[in-house]
């Protein structure tokens, strides 16, 4: 089975109702051109705004059929305001059980999106693609790529798109986007 991992495009805030930016509506289009190379028959989304509209022209376009699932919301780093939130992100990566208030660590939030993952490795499709947020896909790439960590996270694209090629319980990554 092949899984497709894509970060949504460039959005106007963190809010889960933020919009995409007309750069980021640019992006989306430009994403759908160039999945279509790949053979994804199903297409699972957080349903946070800016994941559903990045990947809205490519399931229109192509016909696919779409679901929307709540663990690949972004992970919440904490229910209040942090200044220094990305110092406070940067320890979870160390700490996987650090924990701030109202929010969820590390291994809580990969627990929800690879058990995910796991349910479609027994599905009878051969690919399909999740839409999902940064810090979640970065400690769902982490959890078959030990050495994706923080600074990775920092790396990634609005869009960005990873393939993981599952054969015999092994799973190989590859960021195929460009």
């Amino acid at each position: 089975m092949k899984l497709y991992i894509i970060r949504h495009a460039e959005a106007e805030g963190q809010d889960p109702k933020a919009k995409l930016t007309a750069a980021g509506n640019e992006k989306s289009e430009q994403l759908a051109n160039f999945l279509k190379q790949y053979p994804i028959e199903l297409v699972i989304s957080s349903p946070f705004t800016r994941a559903l509209h990045t990947i809205e022209p490519f399931v229109r376009k192509n016909n696919i059929p779409f679901k929307i699932d709540h663990r690949l919301s972004e992970r919440l780093l904490s229910g209040e305001n942090l200044p220094d939130w990305l110092g406070k992100l940067k320890q979870t990566y160390v700490d996987r059980d650090l924990k701030f208030t109202g929010g969820e660590s590390s291994n809580e939030a990969a627990q929800r999106i690879t058990e995910l993952v796991e349910e479609l490795k027994q599905c009878s499709h051969m690919s399909a693609a999740i839409v999902t947020h940064g810090n979640i896909m970065s400690l769902l790439l982490n959890h078959y790529r030990p050495d994706f960590g923080f600074d990775e996270w920092r790396q990634l694209s609005n869009p960005d798109v990873f393939e993981i090629a599952f054969s015999n319980e092994q799973a190989v990554v590859n960021r195929i986007w460009q």
